[in-house]
């Protein structure tokens, strides 16, 4: 999911940055201070499981588990997402500074849209009915991060549209993947402490 340096086209690259740095400054006012360590959390799970990649071709894949983050956050996985972006493309080279505003965006975004659209549906009802939604969502979330990161390669000329389609088909398989462990996290969160989910409805 992350895209290198020099691969995109520098509008696509400006667009997202400060697309992704109003993403950012949203989730950034809805940071309160009970939900910083949570954030700290989804953040460093971040960085370590998208760490693990698999090579498939001429590329590879790896979880991202950003559908959970934006269930748990909402806005505020913007900055948290971002900030393991960050680390991963100072310490280990993924992605690049330069495109670390279009790669926030391509990855925090889903995970927005993810809480927006499931966020309520999980809250509401059983642990068991919240975790079925909640591996909708994580699917989702996977999803809509390859058609973004597919829209990002295809909008930079035509050149791409290969690896446009061979993100997305790739990364079926990760969807299952991050649907069951989401689902998962969602009903122990539930059983445990569901007050998670009501502040994030409540950003």
């Amino acid at each position: 999911m992350h895209i290198v340096d020099g691969a995109l086209s520098n509008p696509v690259v400006i667009g997202g940055a400060i697309a992704a740095a109003g993403g950012i400054a949203m989730g950034l006012r809805s940071l309160d201070l009970d939900r910083i360590p949570t954030a700290g959390v989804l953040s460093a799970s971040f960085f370590v499981a998208s760490l693990i990649h698999v090579p498939i071709g001429p590329s590879s894949v790896h979880l991202i588990l950003n559908g959970l983050a934006g269930l748990l956050l909402g806005w505020a996985a913007f900055p948290a997402l971002f900030v393991g972006l960050l680390l991963q493309a100072v310490f280990f080279g993924f992605g690049g500074l330069t495109v670390l505003g279009i790669n926030t965006l391509n990855i925090a975004l889903p995970a927005v849209l993810t809480w927006m659209i499931f966020g309520r549906l999980i809250a509401r009802g059983s642990a068991i009915k919240g975790a079925i939604w909640g591996g909708i969502g994580g699917a989702f979330s996977i999803a809509a991060t390859t058609a973004f990161v597919a829209i990002s390669l295809a909008m930079s000329g035509d050149a791409f549209l290969p690896a446009a389609k061979l993100v997305f088909f790739a990364h079926i398989p990760v969807m299952g993947i991050e649907a069951m462990l989401t689902g998962f996290a969602v009903m122990l969160a539930r059983k445990v402490k569901p007050e998670l989910f009501e502040k994030a409805i409540l950003t």
